[in-house]
This record gives structure tokens, sequence and C-alpha cells, in this order.
């Protein structure tokens, strides 16, 4: 996957090189920028709209605050990937709910604007899984003060579930509620069932090349180590037949291509997107096969999950099963029928809907 995205910055054009004269393709994408910031922009008297570096545990993290109103409850929002940050993309699905919410995003260690703060060896070492876990605790605390709040709504999507899951079991105290967004609950079944997903559908359609690079995979993920090449070879169908988003065969153009209009990334910020994927997956994925929580059968807050009927990313079958056998003081899962992997994105009027009629009711100032 991580080599796909990387081709996708490059044919979206989203790295533009040092140095390279500007074209009237340029102006015109700045000029597009300008039309977003514009729209973006909260002037008035009650909201909050900053985009800042944050020491974090020995790392200037970069934070992005946005909101309506700073009375309204506050999301923290913990990105994908690794080193997926959704402050470029917010623009494309966040405005409505900051009506209703402050909406706080961070780009991860290894990830986008953080990435380019530093990229070092010794920073590449830190990149652990409990490491991220105290970024997250530390940036809570932070915003906690920053804004005025005793606790924040946890949100957290792909990859950025797993950090959570760990923040919100180890410091409750820090939260209202835990929401889910295709939730990892375990990464070698999720693999499995993805694989089976492409493979029956190539079946069903066919494609016989499909079907012969798939069982190649067999059996899969099996007892052999789990490579970024063999992820990457099994997730190529599965995501082309709507398993990253339902219906759609590719992603790169609308999501990886979402930086170009940001008005939060300059180039070189553009050109990190690439690069931090590349950085943190290779430092990370040793762990990451490894994230197991079916043995977590207590959730100390409440947990809802927004499941995509057509995710075979993170599976959400996984998911409703997990939901179904743990014990919360609240729970609930909310099945989002159009959507796959990239719930936010592919159904923004229910998400706003769902976190307005599930999760604001959890707030409890």
């Amino acid at each position: 996957m991580v080599r796909r995205i990387a081709l996708a910055l490059l044919l979206c054009g989203l790295a533009i090189a040092p140095g390279r004269a500007q074209t009237p393709a340029d102006d015109d994408a700045a000029r597009a920028r300008a039309v977003v910031a514009d729209l973006m922009r909260i002037p008035g008297p009650d909201g909050v709209q900053e985009t800042y570096r944050h020491p974090v545990n020995g790392l200037d993290h970069w934070i992005s605050i946005r909101g309506q109103d700073r009375a309204n409850p506050v999301v923290l929002f913990v990105h994908g990937g690794p080193a997926s940050p959704t402050i470029p993309s917010l623009w494309q699905f966040q405005r409505p709910l900051e009506e209703y919410f402050t909406m706080v995003h961070y780009d991860q260690r290894g990830a986008g604007k953080t990435w380019r703060e530093d990229h070092s060896e010794a920073l590449g070492e830190t990149l652990r899984i409990q490491t991220y876990v105290d970024d997250l605790v530390a940036i809570a605390e932070h915003v906690r003060a920053k804004l005025g709040k005793q606790r924040l709504v946890l949100v957290a999507h792909s990859w950025g579930t797993i950090p959570a899951m760990h923040a919100a079991l180890a410091r409750p105290d820090l939260f209202h509620a835990y929401v889910g967004i295709g939730q990892v609950v375990n990464v070698r079944e999720n693999e499995r069932l993805s694989l089976a997903y492409g493979l029956e559908e190539a079946r069903r359609r066919g494609n016989a090349e499909a079907v012969r690079e798939m069982e190649a995979l067999l059996p899969y993920p099996g007892d052999a180590p789990l490579t970024r090449d063999r992820i990457v070879a099994a997730r190529k169908w599965p995501q082309h037949y709507g398993g990253m988003a339902a219906h759609r065969d590719e992603t790169n153009l609308w999501y990886y291509g979402a930086a170009r209009l940001s008005p939060d990334y300059d180039a070189q910020d553009r050109a990190a997107l690439s690069a931090g994927s590349l950085f943190s997956l290779e430092r990370l994925l040793d762990e990451f096969v490894q994230v197991d929580f079916t043995g977590v059968r207590e959730f100390p807050i409440p947990v809802v999950m927004f499941m995509g009927r057509h995710d075979y990313t993170t599976p959400s079958q996984i998911t409703a099963d997990w939901l179904e056998q743990v014990d919360a003081p609240f729970k609930r899962g909310v099945w989002f029928e159009r959507s796959a992997h990239m719930v936010p994105w592919e159904e923004p009027g229910k998400t706003l809907v769902s976190l307005l009629e599930v999760v604001r009711p959890l707030v409890r100032e």
C-alpha cells in the first residue's frame, strides 16, 4: 500500500520539486487553495481556528483546532496510516461538524508536517505503539487545558484506533467516549478476511488475473511473516473491488489529492506525506501486524463503532463481533451502508448525524 500511496502522491502532483519553475497549473492550484481557505475561515468571535506546533515528548507536533463555538464539546481525532494525517483532507468533510463540535487534529510523529520537524534516525527509533499512546495522552492533556474542558470525545480512524484504544484503556478520565472508525481489532484476521473478499469478488467477476495473483498468496496470512510486500500484494484486489472506498476502484485522486487544495499544507508538506509514510510504516510494521484487541472484554468508557458495510481494509464484522462481547458503560455500533473504510469522507452527512444523535448525549461536562 505504501508504494501505491507514494505513486498516488506523485500522480496527483502533490510533491512539487524544490526549485521548479511555477506553471499555470500551480497558479490555478494556488487560487483554488485561496477559495478553500476563505470557505473554511471561521470569522465569528466565539470560534477558534488555529494550526500550530506544540512540543510533545521531545518533538514538536502540528495541531489543528477548528470550531464555530468554543463552548461546544471537543473531538480529538487520531488519524490513520501510519502517517496519513487528516489535516490536509479535513476540508473535504469537516466544515459541518465544526458547527457542533470543536475539532482537533494533529499530525503524528513521522507524519506530514510533524515529519518535517524531525525525521532523524534517532527519532525513527521512537516509533513504537506505546510512544504514540504517550503522545496522544499528552496532546489530550494540552487540549483540555487550552480549551478549558475536563474531558474530550476521542475519535480515531484506521491505524489511529490502535493508540487510541490503548489511550482510552489507560486514561479513561480524559475522555467522555471513544468512537472507532475503521477499527483495528485483529490485524491478522483483517488480512485473512480482506484477501478472502478480494478472491471471492474476482472469481464472481471472472477476473482470472486477479484470481491467479491472490491464489499465489494462499494460505494467507498463514505462518509466514506479514511483510510489507505481502500486505501490498494481498490488498491490491480487495481495494480495487471497493474494500477501501465503496464502489470505487481507487481513492488516489480524491483522497490523496486533497492536500493539493489544502490551505494548511504547502509544497514541502505535501511531499512529506509520501516520505513520512515510508519512514513510519517500515519501523512500525512488526508491531502493527501483532495487534489483537480480541482479549479486551471490558471497556471503561462509552464505546461507539462507526462501521462501513463494505470495509474490507479493516473488515467491519470483526468489529461488530468484538462490540457484541465487550462490557462497557454504553456501547453502540452504527452501520454505514454506503461506506467502506473511509466513512467520514464517504458519508459525511451520516457521520455528523451519528455524532449528534449517538455520541453528543454521552458528553457530561
